[in-house]
């Protein structure tokens, strides 16, 4: 178990649900992002694979399939202690149960697991929209059963320390957030 002094907010939620929105806004605010699919993104690259929804899915699952379901938070953990001994740490993207119990067997009380909620039809009105890698309604409800039947993403929602449900607008968004934060951590 590692402990110090900075926190460790892990966010979790389905595509399209403000992770990243989220996560933006903590590190305008001085918090340390560690994005989970940025590895997906990685491995992508490397292999010269045009990024889709198909091959970041693959990417996703062959990682699991090599390295465990707890891939991700197992190969990120040298920068998640990196990052958590200079400053306050986020990661946005906790995929899988066997990811949360790695990150909670690490970092016990000075993690807390933070889910964003979002109405299904927002998600995917937010997702045809987005402007990097914008999903069909097809492909985000292919992805949203992908992660809830193989990487078991419901667990870590059902178990959140905390949720926000962000059915409105970025800015409410950012509002909750602060408003988590102050009851967390009366410093930030």
């Amino acid at each position: 178990m590692h402990q110090n002094k900075n926190p460790l907010l892990v966010i979790v939620g389905m595509a399209g649900a403000g992770k990243s929105s989220a996560a933006r806004h903590l590190e305008k605010k001085g918090w340390h992002v560690i994005r989970f699919g940025a590895l997906t993104m990685q491995e992508l690259e490397k292999r010269g694979l045009p990024i889709n929804e198909a091959n970041e899915k693959a990417v996703r699952e062959e990682l699991r399939a090599t390295h465990g379901m707890d891939a991700y938070a197992r190969l990120l953990l040298p920068q998640i202690l990196e990052s958590l001994s200079v400053r306050p740490t986020v990661i946005d993207g906790l995929y899988s149960w066997a990811e949360y119990k790695f990150l909670r067997g690490h970092f016990r009380e000075q993690m807390k697991l933070v889910a964003i909620c979002t109405t299904r039809s927002v998600r995917y009105a937010r997702l045809s929209r987005r402007r990097d890698r914008p999903l069909s309604i097809a492909e985000a409800e292919q992805r949203d059963y992908a992660e809830i039947e193989n990487v078991e993403k419901g667990g870590p929602i059902a178990i959140a320390d905390h949720t926000i449900v962000n059915d409105g607008t970025e800015k409410e968004l950012f509002q909750a957030v602060d408003k988590l934060l102050s009851t967390l951590y009366t410093a930030s």
